[in-house]
């Protein structure tokens, strides 16, 4: 680009700024850029504190998990390579609280904890109504108890507590323990003793379910390296039982909640920024129509087409980079009101953000306003000199449809990059896509057919408006396709927004059970469900374990698959279940439920993602081995289970018939209303073998987490209000140039002001009353498709939707039309003719 042309884009640019044709432009930018950097900016600080912290949710950087003790070899390797260690033992076994008559038992879950626990992240004591932070560990002849177990066993500090063979004084409270993790197990009330104690307590024989874990930290390449020579290890020594633990096991409890709180977040921003495209389309077309008589000057001075495609491309550069860069100042500052309400999710103290969000941002802008700003720059640069004399303007060429194609296909994968989640991606942009198509088509039919309206009412306002909407359908079309847009994302974001939170807080409700009670007997079902009777009407459920050993009659093992999660899976008993009806919240994908009375072999019905997991199918035979019988059943039905219910799930129901001389126990859940810790105190104290789990506290965070998150999108929601206003102020302003022009016209030929304005009101009442019908429609097929495909939830039609949207749709095609086009009639003829 020649220094003359430079100096003519800068004074273009300063030109075209003071004359305010530039200012609509920023600000469509920067409300885009603001919209994903705000939320890029977040999700980037949330994921490095996660990638920070990952080691304070398992206590170590690495640990290694075993059924056997550790090998000593292991720890002599880790030592040689400069780590540190520590180590737990964890299993359950029965605590005794008093003596004779007075004495009281309780299942719990014992750690044995060596000196130095935890490596990572801190181990809190109730300190009065505080926690502290301690760097020890119980001293010998101590233990340290969950809050539960002082009500739970009437215990108190300094009090007696027997564990196996030795007696143990109780010296302190656990608030919190990083690596305590959700397996069933750590829900029992934890007792922690020293590793020195163990061998006293004589708990551990042959049999014993017993997890042992080594825990490893130092520097990150120490403990890669370790990792990596410990994983070589174990497959050459063909190790059974061992497993590498990792963030993923951690807090397996919260990943679905904050996956679905970040698709929430991406969600609004991506829709924030695809209005703000549709805008900055808008607002380059009008700059490029507006500026056809200056361009064809500057051909007519001798200007080439490449200086001025140049030069326009200069000026609409240095927008981009400033819009681009204020977007992403604003977006930083914006994060900080999702950091209030969203920053405890993770940490308190989430590390500072990387520059990788402001190259998102400025990267949005720039291909956002070339890519839509291009198109019709190409078309500038075929402005024909002899415009300046014959006002008429050439169809689009080919390359310049072609630039839309590709400026919309960049941007797209862009949003793609940033939003981090390809299908919640594809399914929007595919919603934006397909709405922008089918709204079109349909706008054009019915601009097209109102021809034959013209004559329906004898009203020259009538006639005025629906002559105005043919006379330029291509202007119409755009006016109800952007507005239609813009009232899709929404609704989407306020009707549509309520349904899928509503779904998703039913998904974990606030009167779920917040109780199970396992390990009942079989002679004790009676008397606990007539307890449970006046809390909820209890349905206790029989719960058999049993081992997969064979899929169609072929013995299988751990080895036998390649997953980690499925040699699990078959390395240890599966809750089995056996019931005549479907419970509740399960549905059958695959199959049919099998009826009990005529079934003549053994059926069973298995949850969808287990199934997947192992590669059954339908027809498929399972073979278990349950306490030393074998039951085998034919896979008859796949059923989806909604987990999020805090409800009695089962992996596995094989039909009543099958099952009938099986050992079994019974499981249920309720729900315990606040201030009645007594009745379980007494449950406990009556059947000393239950083990009641208190899963209160999650409900509570995953209650807390939707709250915040809904909050979150609130704010975010102030984005897209303004990307959806600035939307339908560019559709009626693109055309305000020519209203004055038609309006001075008829006016001159006698049509009155009165006429006019309300030929206005019709037409914006009827371009407002379209798109508003087909808003409701996109709005609701798209969310149904999020509904289905990204958040697995269940969609009900709502007419609110409909009724929100016609109505909405013609209030902001009034308001929207009297503000930006309320000048048009105000302009006295005379001048507008003249200027024409």
């Amino acid at each position: 680009m020649s220094r003359l042309s430079l100096v003519v884009s800068l004074r273009m640019t300063m030109r075209d700024w003071r004359a305010g044709e530039l200012r609509f432009l920023l600000v469509a930018l920067m409300i885009a850029v603001a919209s994903l950097s705000s939320v890029g900016f977040f999700v980037d600080r949330m994921r490095t504190g996660l990638n920070r912290d990952a080691h304070q949710l398992l206590g170590a950087d690495l640990v290694v998990s075993a059924d056997q003790p550790v090998n000593p070899a292991w720890r002599s390797e880790a030592e040689k390579r400069g780590l540190s260690l520590a180590e737990t033992v964890v299993f359950p076994s029965m605590a005794i609280a008093g003596e004779g008559a007075d004495s009281a038992t309780r299942l719990v879950s014992i750690k044995a904890v060596s000196a130095g626990y935890p490596l990572r992240g801190n181990l809190k004591l109730e300190k009065g109504d505080a926690e502290a932070v301690t760097r020890e560990t119980p001293a010998a002849g101590t233990v340290w108890v969950d809050p539960a177990m002082l009500p739970g066993l009437n215990l108190k500090i300094g009090a007696q507590l027997k564990l196996g063979d030795k007696l143990f004084n109780v010296a302190q409270v656990i608030a919190n323990e990083p690596d305590r993790g959700a397996s069933f197990m750590n829900f029992m009330p934890r007792v922690m003793i020293s590793k020195q104690d163990l061998a006293a307590t004589n708990l551990i024989q042959n049999g014993s379910r017993v997890t042992y874990r080594l825990l490893v930290a130092g520097s990150a390449k120490a403990a890669q390296d370790f990792q990596k020579w410990l994983q070589d290890t174990i497959e050459r020594d063909d190790v059974k039982g061992v497993r590498l633990e990792s963030l993923e096991t951690g807090r397996p409890e919260m990943r679905a909640t904050l996956d679905r709180a970040e698709q929430f977040l991406s969600l609004v921003s991506l829709l924030s920024a695809m209005l703000a495209a549709v805008a900055v389309a808008m607002a380059a077309r009008r700059f490029m129509l507006r500026h056809l008589d200056a361009c064809a000057m500057l051909r007519c001075l001798g200007m080439t087409q490449n200086q001025v495609t140049l030069m326009y491309l200069a000026e609409f550069l240095l927008i981009g980079m400033a819009g681009s860069v204020a977007g992403v100042i604003l977006g930083f500052a914006g994060h900080y009101v999702l950091l209030e309400w969203l920053g405890k999710l993770v940490s308190n103290d989430l590390p500072g953000a990387s520059w990788l969000p402001v190259w998102q941002g400025i990267a949005t802008g720039l291909l956002l306003l070339v890519g839509f700003a291009l198109p019709p720059i190409l078309q500038l640069r075929n402005v024909p000199h002899n415009r300046v004399i014959r006002r008429e303007q050439d169809a689009p060429k080919p390359l310049t449809l072609a630039g839309y194609g590709l400026g919309l296909a960049m941007f797209i994968g862009l949003l793609l990059w940033q939003a981090g989640d390809i299908k919640l991606g594809l399914l929007t942009a595919a919603g934006f896509l397909l709405g922008l198509l089918g709204f079109a088509m349909i706008s054009w039919g019915a601009v097209a057919s109102l021809k034959r309206l013209r004559g329906l009412i004898n009203h020259a306002s009538w006639r005025f408006a629906v002559t105005a909407l043919q006379r330029r359908p291509g202007a119409s079309v755009i006016q109800v396709v952007s507005l239609a847009l813009g009232l899709m994302a929404l609704l989407l974001l306020t009707v549509v927004r309520s349904d899928l939170t509503a779904a998703w807080k039913q998904a974990t409700p606030a009167d779920a059970p917040n109780q199970f009670v396992i390990n009942i007997q079989p002679d004790q079902k009676e008397e606990i469900a007539a307890r449970l009777a006046p809390l909820a009407k209890p349905v206790l459920y029989p719960m058999i374990r049993g081992r997969l050993v064979q899929v169609n009659d072929k013995a299988i093992t751990g080895e036998t698959y390649q997953e980690d999660r499925a040699k699990r899976l078959v390395d240890r008993e599966f809750n089995l279940s056996t019931m005549a009806e479907l419970p509740a919240m399960n549905k059958l994908t695959e199959g049919q439920w099998y009826n009990d009375s005529t079934s003549r072999q053994p059926e069973a019905s298995v949850e969808e993602g287990i199934a997947k997991t192992l590669n059954l199918k339908l027809g498929d035979k399972l073979g278990f081995d349950v306490a030393g019988q074998s039951v085998s059943a034919t896979i008859t039905s796949l059923r989806k289970l909604d987990w999020g219910s805090m409800r009695v799930n089962f992996f596995v129901i094989i039909n009543p018939k099958a099952m009938r001389d099986m050992p079994q126990t019974w499981i249920t859940a309720f729900r315990l209303p606040d201030g009645q810790v007594n009745f379980v105190n007494q449950l406990t104290r009556d059947f000393p073998n239950l083990t009641v789990v208190d899963v209160g506290a999650v409900i509570r965070q995953l209650q807390s987490v939707m709250d915040q998150v809904t909050t979150a999108v609130e704010f975010l929601f102030l984005f897209t209000l303004a990307s959806g206003v600035l939307v339908l102020y560019a559709a009626l302003a693109g055309s305000q140039d020519i209203r004055m022009k038609e309006a001075a016209l008829l006016r001159a030929l006698g049509a009155t002001r009165k006429q006019l304005s309300q030929a206005q009101w019709i037409e914006f009442l009827l371009v407002g009353g379209l798109a508003g019908i087909l808003a409701a429609a996109g709005s609701s097929a798209t969310g149904w498709a999020l509904a289905r495909f990204v958040f697995n939830f269940e969609w009900t039609f709502s007419p609110l939707v409909w009724v929100a949207g016609l109505a909405v749709g013609a209030a902001c095609a009034l308001i929207g039309g009297w503000v930006g086009l309320r000048n048009v009639l105000n302009q006295p003829p005379l001048l507008s003719l003249r200027e024409s």
